[in-house]
């Protein structure tokens, strides 16, 4: 075996290309990552695959990183290095998320269990399950505000969402591949305001023993990457299609459908140009897109899927209160107090409605439409610096900028369909990262990520500079 040196003239990470090419480059004191951690995954893997890698030294830049990167941006709550050393690719685990031998805290300060078998999902992908190298951070009980994670490229932006660890981890080198939890937007989030890639997979209940409920009509698993690319080429190395029945046939010409919704006045200027810019880039690459109304039988639903789950949030709490020793933090306790307000009669209002939008979905796309896209969020990501964190994590009816807060990440949420958030340019205001999404019927995670694959590299990311 002749190990592989990196050469001087290799480019670094797409993440770190990214960052430089728009215009923000490693912060000044921002430390650089070893030679082989620079490679891009395929790279890595390339070199792997022709006997030219040094499995020593990979596990030795990895631990030197892991001493510099898990004090600074603090996204593990329990690491191991498998018996076979360190994985060429490394998984991180949301820690609501079963793992036989590391525990499970849920994101609280003083519980954990320890689960003698694995999530469901973990087994049903031969080989994932050994590569994992630790627990990502979790907020509390998934519905807490923070989570003491620092966004690596974006210090200054909130990494937001309940699957925080799993964003930060992939953005810091920390991991290739973290799978987390999307209810409405958790996997979405941390992935746009970290620079990465998050699929929401289609939601589906066979996929989610081991995994703790937070509302379990619209639990889903989800993963984060790097690059769309990077997630393209895990999908079929790890076998990933082998949670949604097997390899997907790619369209080479699609058909993109834009909701008119968006444009109702509560979006954001950038948000609407950077929609405007992947379309732009739809079209250069062959693809049609074209305005379409989603209607106000899932549209219309948005703020009812933040009722939803704090409702089942605050039942599921009158089972877990019994084992909580130590006082929750106040935001979670708020966002279970709204739950708590959601009368019989409105949830199970809320319950019909999502049943009848359910079985609707299959008339939503056929041939009308591939996917939809949509701007991540109606507004760019809150700066740290100028905007202090909202009291909870469930926007309430009547309050201030409550169309901003439901957001557009509910849609798929409601509608029990994947989805995946993906970085497209940097604001002109704060440089911070604006993404989009793409909406897809179920079992289209593999479209969706090739959608998100061809945008990337249609935006050229590691060239971009700000407006």
């Amino acid at each position: 075996m002749t190990p592989y040196r990196p050469r001087a003239s290799e480019p670094a990470t797409a993440l770190a290309n990214y960052a430089e090419g728009a215009g923000i480059g490693y912060p000044d004191d921002h430390p650089r990552l070893p030679e082989l951690l620079e490679l891009s995954l395929a790279e890595r893997c390339d070199h792997h695959d022709r006997d030219e890698w040094d499995d020593r030294t990979w596990a030795e830049q990895n631990e030197t990183w892991y001493a510099v990167a898990d004090s600074r941006y603090r996204a593990f709550t329990t690491r191991r290095t498998p018996a076979a050393g360190t994985p060429l690719i490394r998984v991180g685990v949301k820690d609501t998320i079963d793992v036989a031998g590391l525990p499970t805290s849920l994101g609280l300060r003083h519980y954990r269990h320890h689960p003698a078998t694995s999530a469901r999902v973990l087994a049903r992908v031969e080989g994932v399950e050994s590569q994992v190298v630790g627990k990502v951070v979790s907020t509390e009980l998934n519905i807490g505000v923070g989570s003491g994670c620092r966004n690596p490229w974006f210090p200054h932006i909130d990494p937001a969402g309940s699957s925080t660890g799993a964003g930060v981890a992939v953005a810091a080198g920390l991991c290739d591949l973290a799978i987390g939890t999307d209810v409405l937007g958790s996997v979405r989030w941390p992935a746009g305001h970290c620079g990465t890639v998050g699929l929401r997979m289609t939601h589906d209940p066979g996929l989610l023993p081991g995994i703790f409920p937070l509302s379990p009509p619209m639990d889903a698993v989800g993963w984060v990457a790097r690059t769309a690319g990077d997630l393209a080429l895990l999908w079929r190395r790890l076998g990933l299609s082998a949670l949604t029945g097997g390899d997907e046939l790619l369209p080479v010409r699609y058909r993109i459908g834009v909701p008119i919704e968006v444009r109702d006045g509560s979006c954001h200027p950038e948000m609407l140009e950077t929609l405007d810019l992947v379309c732009a880039a739809l079209a250069e690459d062959g693809h049609e897109t074209t305005d379409l109304e989603v209607g106000e039988r899932l549209w219309g639903h948005r703020g009812d899927a933040w009722q939803l789950c704090a409702r089942q949030a605050w039942d599921g709490y009158q089972s877990w209160r019994d084992w909580i020793t130590v006082p929750l933090h106040e935001s979670t306790e708020q966002a279970l107090e709204v739950g708590a307000r959601v009368s019989d009669d409105r949830y199970a209002e809320i319950l019909a409605a999502m049943s009848a939008c359910r079985q609707e979905n299959s008339d939503r796309f056929g041939g009308k439409a591939h996917a939809w896209l949509l701007p991540l969020d109606p507004a760019p990501p809150p700066d740290l610096r100028t905007c202090p964190p909202v009291a909870t994590t469930i926007p309430v009816p009547g309050e201030a900028g409550y169309d901003r807060r439901i957001g557009y990440t509910p849609i798929a949420s409601f509608a029990g369909l994947p989805a995946i958030a993906v970085p497209a340019r940097l604001s002109r205001v704060n440089r911070a990262p604006l993404g989009v999404q793409f909406v897809g019927p179920p079992g289209s995670e593999e479209r969706l990520i090739d959608l998100a694959r061809r945008v990337q590299l249609r935006l050229r990311l590691p060239e971009l500079h700000p407006a």
